[in-house]
């Protein structure tokens, strides 16, 4: 298997020849990851990493003189004032390039590869705060409509467009969940959010591309709900906010595939190097029949040090193998 054939394998819930590989490693750790291996690219393709995270294309915002003097004043932005805005457009072709690059790149390393899109919540709480926008959902329901169905036709377009480009996956990115339970109640979910999604979800299935959710947090009340959107994966899985990747085993592994299982929050970064060796051959060994596409739970954080990140990987790199 190729690396894009053994990530396709997990997601169709087969067992591949190995387990595949991945990491959010670039954010913070590119210096240190440089110093050491070159380039960060030069890191990915000593792990022979599986999966590409790429980024790029237009940015989906509102246009509105008035909207960014307000934003850059600092003021308070209600969906009323939002709500008869236009979004930039998803079809600026020039806005693609940096894009194509990356995707040439990784296909040459014949890697999985899948584009970040923003989702719903996670997307407009630059535009609100996050606290108002929590309240917006109670207060200012019917905007909230205007406004979500109008990133739904964006989002489409764009995830049209990526697929186009050649890449596999598209990756919405909603943090929906806190360290203890959902930021909001499943009934809000369900009504504001779940119908959106699933307008997403149908467009990219017609389309034959997998589609992968990333939330931090609790979500486990919403894994119904979830399933029913058509998501093949789903990234972080948090252990540290109190969900099992045993129960996920146990119950969801051949109805959704988990990309994660090396903790940023609790695992790698902290120098506790016998529960970091403990952690990844745990989760490995859980997954060595498929279902788990091992990947950190977010971009590793800065105070890891390049010698931890190394034996991590290291390891990581020879279960997999083994297993």
């Amino acid at each position: 298997m190729n690396s894009r054939e053994r990530v396709q394998a997990v997601i169709r819930h087969q067992k591949p020849d190995r387990t595949p590989l991945y990491g959010w490693v670039s954010a913070n750790m590119g210096e240190p990851i440089t110093k050491a291996f070159g380039s960060v690219e030069a890191f990915e393709d000593h792990y022979e990493f599986d999966l590409a995270h790429v980024f790029g294309g237009p940015y989906c915002h509102f246009l509105g003189d008035e909207f960014w003097k307000r934003m850059k004043a600092g003021e308070t932005i209600e969906p009323p004032d939002v709500a008869d805005l236009p979004l930039c457009d998803p079809n600026a072709t020039e806005a693609y390039e940096g894009l194509k690059k990356l995707v040439a790149h990784h296909k040459a390393r014949d890697r999985f590869i899948y584009v970040q899109t923003p989702g719903l919540f996670e997307h407009y709480n630059s535009t609100f705060g996050i606290e108002n926008h929590l309240a917006y959902l109670l207060l200012f329901p019917d905007e909230l409509r205007v406004i979500y169905q109008k990133q739904v036709e964006w989002t489409k377009q764009f995830a049209n467009n990526c697929i186009d480009l050649g890449v596999d996956m598209i990756h919405i990115s909603d943090d929906w969940g806190g360290q203890q339970n959902t930021l909001f109640s499943p009934a809000i979910w369900y009504d504001l959010i779940h119908p959106n999604i699933k307008q997403i979800s149908a467009a990219v299935k017609a389309r034959g591309a997998f589609l992968s959710l990333h939330s931090d947090g609790c979500i486990q009340p919403l894994v119904d709900g979830i399933l029913d959107l058509g998501f093949d994966v789903v990234h972080p899985w948090q252990e540290s906010a109190g969900m099992s990747m045993q129960w996920f085993h146990d119950n969801l592994r051949k109805r959704l595939t988990v990309m994660g299982g090396l903790d940023v929050q609790t695992t790698i970064g902290f120098g506790k190097h016998e529960v970091l060796r403990s952690e990844i051959e745990r989760v490995l060994r859980l997954f060595n029949d498929g279902g788990l596409l091992y990947c950190t739970t977010h971009f590793v954080q800065d105070h890891c040090t390049i010698e931890e990140l190394v034996l991590a990987y290291d390891l990581a790199n020879r279960l997999r193998r083994e297993n």
